[in-house]
Parts: C-alpha cells; structure tokens; sequence
C-alpha cells in the first residue's frame, strides 16, 4: 500500500488523536490549566480534545488534509492563550516549571510551522 501523503503527515495527525483522546483519558490535567475566565472547563476540555481528534484524522484524507490544516494552526493559536496565561502567576503555572512553560511558546509556533507546511502537498 503507498502512502498519499509523507509519513510524518501521518505522524502528525496521529499525534493530535493521541492527544485529544488525553481530554477524555484524564480531563482534570487540562482543566487545570484553563484560563479562569472562561467558562465551562470541562466542557471545553471535551470540545477542544474532540477538535484534535477530528483534525488528526482530518489531515489523513485528501478531501479534508486542507481544511484540517487550517483548523489545527487555528486551534494552535488559540491554544497559545492558555500558555501565556500560565505564565501569568504561580497558580496558573498548575506546578509546572517556568522555563518549561517559556519553552512551549516556540514549541508551539514549531507546531504552527509544521502543520502550514502541509498546506503545498
């Protein structure tokens, strides 16, 4: 079987499914680190590992690889809030490391570049 796409497309997609379906496996992980003025934690917490499940699998499949592109960077950005928010005080950190936190902000826009790149397959 040939692969439509390079494996590290798939590779991509596979990772965001591994994590959404963390949303649901342990959701108090993430609602720990939500913004505190927004509403419905845990609600949203389903709804955002929902999206990176249907956006991994989204970018498997030719009529939808574009589309889910564009969701995933869109979703990245967003996700970017909840990063500077935790870098705001010590209780938003939810224990984890300052420089650790620094260092998800370019891993991040790493994570932006990576998916934009699949735009020109």
């Amino acid at each position: 079987m040939k692969l439509l796409y390079p494996w590290h497309l798939y590779l991509m997609g596979a990772m965001y499914v591994l994590a959404g379906l963390m949303h649901f496996i342990k959701p108090r992980v993430y609602m720990r680190i939500m913004p505190r003025y927004l509403p419905y934690h845990k609600t949203l917490v389903y709804l955002s590992g929902l999206c990176e499940i249907i956006l991994g699998l989204g970018v498997c499949f030719s009529p939808t690889k574009n589309l889910s592109v564009y969701g995933l960077v869109t979703m990245l950005i967003l996700f970017l809030l909840v990063h500077f928010y935790m870098l705001s005080s010590k209780k938003a950190a939810a224990g984890i490391p300052t420089w650790l936190l620094i260092l998800r902000i370019p891993l991040q826009l790493l994570l932006i570049y990576w998916a934009y790149q699949y735009l020109t397959l």
